[in-house]
């Protein structure tokens, strides 16, 4: 079933739909209105403070704050299908250092949201949540594994809140007759990402030192960690496939089945950009995070023939290339 799925990926189920896609202006939603546009649909996004990042024609742009009931309500007006990715995020030093402010935030966007989308009869619904859903005490990321323990603890009240977001598809599912999917995409990367150092993700933090020709090049950590990174292009090619295919509140991993050591992938985006003859530092007085996160990605090939194809060292040149431009712009 999945290799005459991979065949035929997206048809026409997005054609002349009208679509809302919650955190349109950040890394993977940005992703995900181009590949709804590519496809025919009819998109709304709302954003708060942060601008559009999209340079598109024909998206409807909704200034709202998710954290307010009426605003919710506003989005979903007429809508027949939501993604919903809009959510306070950060890097493992933010995850860490700020639990209340990853969690009480998003509770209530995605709360909210799902209410809201469930008093307006939207057709179908996608939420996302995260891989950091894992406990910290797997390396192996099979779905059926999200529950078994806490999550790790430098990700936990963003594990947390994720898993209440899946909890609660389930419950409206179960009590409604919702149409809802779920996925938990690994580490993203890709074009539009926010490269500010004291927010961002471990990927746009080495590329902005990179450009920048830091001297020392310091890596978090002693390097060994490893993670899955997935492009963010990819991560919007599964969701799109998820909500078509299978909408049920049966957690899908996004992932390319393929982990990295963090040293590796510093050297590697050192050598992409030219900066090979770096002084690197490991500071290990930064948090490490989880030690090795590899991910299943048997089951979303078998529900939705969902396979990653762009590969690490491809992406990378691509936002190396991007942060480039992007930065003359400024």
């Amino acid at each position: 079933m999945a290799e005459s799925l991979q065949k035929v990926e997206i048809l026409t189920f997005y054609e002349g739909k009208k679509v809302l896609v919650t955190g349109g202006s950040g890394l993977v939603g940005s992703n995900l209105i181009e590949v709804l546009l590519k496809e025919g649909a009819d998109v709304r996004t709302v954003t708060r403070s942060r601008p559009l990042q999209l340079q598109a024609e024909g998206v409807e742009v909704l200034k709202g704050d998710l954290t307010r009931m009426e605003d919710c309500t506003r989005a979903v007006e007429n809508v027949e299908y939501v993604f919903h990715l809009a959510g306070v995020v950060g890097g493992v030093g933010k995850n860490a250092a700020h639990p209340a402010l990853m969690y009480t935030p998003n509770i209530l966007m995605n709360t909210q949201m799902l209410e809201a989308a469930w008093r307006a009869d939207v057709d179908q619904y996608l939420f996302t949540s995260s891989a950091c859903i894992y406990p910290g005490n797997i390396s192996y990321f099979e779905e059926e594994r999200g529950w078994d323990a806490a999550p790790e603890r430098t990700n936990a009240s963003y594990g947390w809140v994720k898993r209440m977001g899946e909890f609660q598809a389930q419950a409206y599912a179960e009590e409604y007759g919702m149409k809802i999917a779920i996925v938990r995409p690994t580490n993203a990367y890709g074009p539009f990402d926010n490269f500010d150092l004291e927010t961002s993700h471990v990927i746009p933090a080495l590329i902005r030192k990179a450009v920048e020709r830091q001297d020392p090049f310091v890596i978090w950590g002693n390097g060994e960690s490893s993670r899955d990174f997935i492009h963010a292009r990819d991560i919007a090619r599964g969701m799109v496939m998820a909500l078509e295919r299978y909408p049920v509140p049966d957690p899908i991993n996004l992932a390319t089945g393929r982990s990295i050591k963090m040293k590796d992938l510093a050297y590697l985006i050192l050598k992409i950009s030219g900066y090979e003859n770096a002084t690197v530092v490991f500071d290990r007085t930064k948090p490490l995070g989880q030690l090795e996160r590899r991910v299943s990605t048997a089951k979303a090939e078998e529900k939705i023939g969902f396979v990653a194809k762009i590969g690490l060292e491809e992406g990378l040149k691509e936002t190396i290339e991007w942060y480039g431009r992007a930065r003359q712009q400024f």
